[in-house]
């Protein structure tokens, strides 16, 4: 009876045992769910993180105060008028590299012409009528007939011939010369002088600020911000404005040299033609 008791206090021990065992290990698992309070927490604090993303987009859609929309509305009349002068500078040097880009192009491909066919027709009368109306070359040999034909005159019969054709030959060739090289000095004016007319904006939109610090009474930044804004933009329009003509200058100098020396080269072929011309009438 007594082994039969014991029998039973050690199985339901056993089992007391393996209860235990088992409410420990389920217990945790409870202790690691979440519980809706923290739930809702967690939810706020993540609702309040993605707030402030909606004003910076509006922000970007607010337009800047300080630009150059800014500058043309409330600017007064000397930053207006420089940035005035500044537009028309740029629009007369873009203007003049165009047309003398395209002369010197048109210029170039007649002397081309001339070389294959000027030279080829049996007279200089022949060969001026196969030249374009107002063309250089037309009127460079033009002159040299001319002053082939008619050198006569107290004065100029003191000059030899050859002498006097190649004056007047001479005289072409500059008029020439002085027709291509037109613009040039605007070009040069505009790239020395556009970069102090855009210091001299920048010289203005900073005493600008200056009296608004003075009349404030304090820096603050919504005082500084807009006269220096325009006295940058002043800056940056006139190297905008110099950069170009002094490229476009220096460019077009070199491309003139390059088209006067073949207007040179036909002159002197012109003259050559014509003194060879008249020592086979001599004879």
């Amino acid at each position: 009876m007594i082994s039969s008791l014991s029998r039973f206090s050690s199985i339901s021990g056993f089992v007391a045992a393996v209860a235990f065992a088992a409410a420990m290990a389920t217990s945790p698992v409870h202790a690691q769910e979440p519980k809706p309070a923290e739930t809702a927490a967690v939810a706020t604090d993540a609702a309040a993180t993605a707030a402030p993303a909606a004003p910076v987009e509006a922000a970007k859609a607010i337009d800047n105060p300080y630009g150059l929309k800014a500058m043309l509305e409330h600017g007064d009349f000397v930053s207006k008028g420089v940035l005035a002068l500044l537009v028309l500078m740029s629009m007369g040097s873009w203007y003049i590299l165009i047309t003398k880009l395209w002369d010197t192009q048109k210029l170039a491909n007649e002397a081309k012409d001339v070389r294959i066919t000027f030279f080829k027709k049996p007279t200089l009368a022949e060969g001026v009528k196969t030249l374009k109306e107002g063309s250089a070359f037309r009127f460079i040999a033009t002159s040299a007939m001319e002053a082939s034909e008619h050198h006569e005159g107290a004065l100029t019969e003191n000059i030899d011939h050859s002498s006097w054709v190649t004056m007047n030959v001479d005289r072409a060739v500059g008029e020439v010369n002085t027709r291509v090289q037109t613009g040039l000095g605007f070009l040069a004016t505009v790239g020395s002088t556009s970069p102090f007319i855009g210091l001299f904006g920048t010289v203005w939109g900073i005493l600008q600020a200056l009296t608004a610090i003075g009349v404030a009474g304090q820096a603050s930044i919504d005082k500084v911000a807009g006269p220096v804004g325009e006295a940058l933009l002043m800056t940056a329009f006139g190297l905008a404005v110099a950069v170009p003509a002094v490229l476009g200058y220096n460019w077009m100098v070199n491309r003139n040299k390059g088209v006067m020396t073949q207007v040179r080269v036909f002159a002197a072929d012109v003259h050559g033609v014509l003194m060879g011309s008249r020592q086979v009438s001599k004879r």
